[in-house]
Formats: C-alpha cells, sequence, structure tokens
C-alpha cells in the first residue's frame, strides 16, 4: 500500500453509509497516549523522538494493527502527501506541519490511524461512516489494549493517563462526529445551534479539524473535557443524547425548506449544478459550498441526475493535494481552478 492508492478511492469518512447518515458523514474516537520512559514532546529531543518512533512502529507492526497497513515517515514525504493525508482525515493540519521525526500508521481501509508525535507521543485514531461511536469504542479499546500490553504509558492513579495538553489528561478521549447541516444553514438557525453547543462545553470545528472553517455546511463536534467521566459516560451522552438532538433540529430544517420555501430550495439546488456543470474556473471553498446544495438534493430526493457516491467523491479529488496528485504534480491556483472545474464537468456529465 502506498500513498498514491489513496487517490483511486473515496476515503472512509465520506462513503455516506452508516446509522443517522443523511446528517452525520462520519465519526471519530481518539485517544491520546504517551509513554512512562520519555519526556512530553516539547521537553523531548531529536535522539528521544526518534528511538520513540521506532518503537512504537515497531510495536504496532508486529500485532495485527500491521497487516496491510500504510506507515508514513511524515517528516520524509513531501508537503502534498502530508496534505493529501489531512485531506482524508488521516492526520492532523498540526501533524502535516509539525516538525522533527513523526508518522502514521493507516490501515488499508483506512478506518485506523496511529499517529506518532502529533501532540502527544502516540494518539490512536478510529473513524467510520455514519454515527457508529459504540462500534467505534470497541475497536479503539482493543487497539489500546494491544498497545497497552507491549508499551508502558504515562498514568497517574488520581489523574489517569498523563497527556500534552490538559484537556486530553483522564481518559485522553475526544469523541468527535461530523455533521452536514445545510438545512439549519439556510434558515439561519445553525449559529444558534453552535452557541448552544459551546454553551455544553462541546468543540464546534470547521471540515478539517481545529482552526478551520465549516466548509461545505460541515461542522465537527467533540468533547473538550476528559477528566471526571468515564469513556462509556462521554460516549453514551455523545451518542445517544447531543448528537441525535443535533440531526433531529437538522431534519426539521430540511422538512421546514421542503414544505415552506420549496422554490428557494431547489433554485439553490439547481444553481449549484449549474455553476458545477458549466464553470471554467472555480476555487475550493465555493466548490465545497456548490457541492453541499447538491449533496442535499440528492438526500432530500429532490435532485437525481448525480448519485451520493459521486458526489462525496468530487468533495475529496476536487480538495487542494487530490487534485494535484490526480493531475502529476503540484499546480499553482489559477491551474488548480481550471483543473477543478474541469473535472467538475467530466464527472456531473456536462460535455460543455
Amino acid at each position: 500500500m502506498e500513498i498514491d492508492d489513496l487517490t483511486r478511492r473515496t476515503g472512509e469518512w465520506l462513503r455516506g453509509e452508516g446509522p443517522s447518515s443523511k446528517v452525520v458523514i462520519s465519526s471519530r474516537i481518539r485517544l491520546a497516549r504517551n509513554f512512562e520512559a520519555y519526556p512530553f514532546l516539547s521537553r523531548a529531543d531529536e535522539t528521544a523522538r526518534r528511538e520513540m518512533y521506532r518503537a512504537l512502529t515497531d510495536r504496532i507492526t508486529e500485532t495485527d494493527l500491521g497487516q496491510d497497513c500504510l506507515v508514513v515517515n511524515i517528516d520524509e514525504v513531501e508537503p502534498l502527501d502530508r496534505q493529501l493525508m489531512v485531506e482524508r482525515h488521516l492526520i492532523s493540519k498540526q501533524h502535516a506541519d509539525g516538525e522533527g521525526c513523526r508518522g502514521v500508521v493507516v490501515s488499508a481501509d483506512e478506518t485506523r490511524a496511529l499517529m506518532i508525535h502529533e501532540e502527544d507521543h502516540l494518539r490512536i485514531q478510529c473513524l467510520r461512516s455514519g454515527l457508529q461511536l459504540e462500534t467505534l469504542w470497541q475497536e479503539v479499546d482493543r487497539i489500546d489494549d494491544l498497545l497497552e500490553e507491549r508499551v508502558e504509558y504515562a498514568y497517574d492513579e488520581k489523574f489517569g493517563y498523563l497527556t500534552a495538553c490538559p484537556t486530553n489528561v483522564g481518559t485522553g478521549i475526544r469523541v468527535s462526529v461530523m455533521l452536514h447541516l445545510p438545512g439549519l444553514k439556510m434558515t439561519n438557525e445553525v449559529e444558534r445551534l453552535l452557541r448552544a453547543a459551546r454553551d455544553m462545553r462541546l468543540a464546534v470545528r470547521g471540515l478539517f479539524g481545529e482552526g478551520t472553517d465549516a466548509l461545505g455546511d460541515f461542522f465537527q463536534i467533540s468533547n473538550q473535557a476528559t477528566l471526571g467521566k468515564s469513556e462509556a459516560e462521554i460516549i453514551d451522552e455523545f451518542g445517544n443524547e447531543v448528537i441525535p438532538k443535533l440531526v433531529e433540529y437538522e431534519l426539521n430544517a430540511r422538512e421546514m425548506l421542503a414544505n415552506e420555501r420549496t422554490y428557494q430550495l431547489d433554485d439553490r439546488i439547481w444553481r449549484a449544478y449549474g455553476t458545477l456543470c458549466h464553470a471554467r474556473t472555480i476555487g475550493t471553498d465555493e466548490t465545497l459550498f456548490l457541492l453541499s446544495h447538491l449533496r442535499l438534493g440528492v438526500q432530500m430526493n429532490r435532485f437525481k441526475l448525480v448519485d451520493l457516491a459521486t458526489i462525496n467523491q468530487l468533495f475529496l479529488l476536487t480538495q487542494r493535494a487530490h487534485l494535484q496528485k490526480i493531475n502529476g504534480g503540484p499546480m499553482d491556483g489559477e491551474k488548480r481552478s481550471i483543473a477543478r472545474a474541469e473535472l467538475l464537468r467530466q464527472r456531473l456529465g456536462s460535455s460543455n
């Protein structure tokens, strides 16, 4: 398995399957862990980082986690490949932009990505399409147990697992769900809803996590505190109370649009299709914005000229790194915009 193989399929987070998948794009659970025998990364020199990197990759690949996996030393790959992995949600933007020895081990189906030396020594991440937190927790817990048999984690009897960021101390768990909320955006309800989420001490981020905008009406909602609650309590509250409420609000907004603002809804959908089919140059942000409306039309059975799989694929292939990879290498902004428009015309069936 090579990095280039990733461009030949849609990533796990955009398969469009699983429970509540009309609104919930994907679910993710991540655990932060550190070695007992080494200092945190902010205090570790390059020699220690390399020792930890070798030890972790060895421990991971000697288990069943290493079967058919992709092991990437991020410090040694091209910036374009780093950005490609960010776009597929396999590593964070901070991990891609970091310095020094660091890497990631990715499963063949992209449901697992073990980040080495992001902010902590190790971050175990599992990702699935739709709302599947219980399934994810079982997998993350299994991986954690496998590795804890082989390495000694930094752990305190009073505080739990010790992490580089104080907000992760305790369980070290971060539960994150990506939602597609075009209905709430179109009814001007999304900001009120997101303020309420923040009042509940939930983090609200954009498409690619911390520090990014909510492009294409995608929002990532995650817990902020990990101390004082068990993993089961956090997952139960998040998966059975918080997210179902947000899904309900979005579906209600879509129903209102269909019943009371039919022409405006259909106009948004068909204008999006017309622009995507005929543009000669188009940027990333505008593409995501228009694909979001097209996806809404397909999900609501108001638009049937394109299937969901095609739209999901275009969400990825029109991103900067994916677009450059399928076109053979680096391109400046103007050439990317022209190539993106051509790709959209080809995939959406317009020959004009």
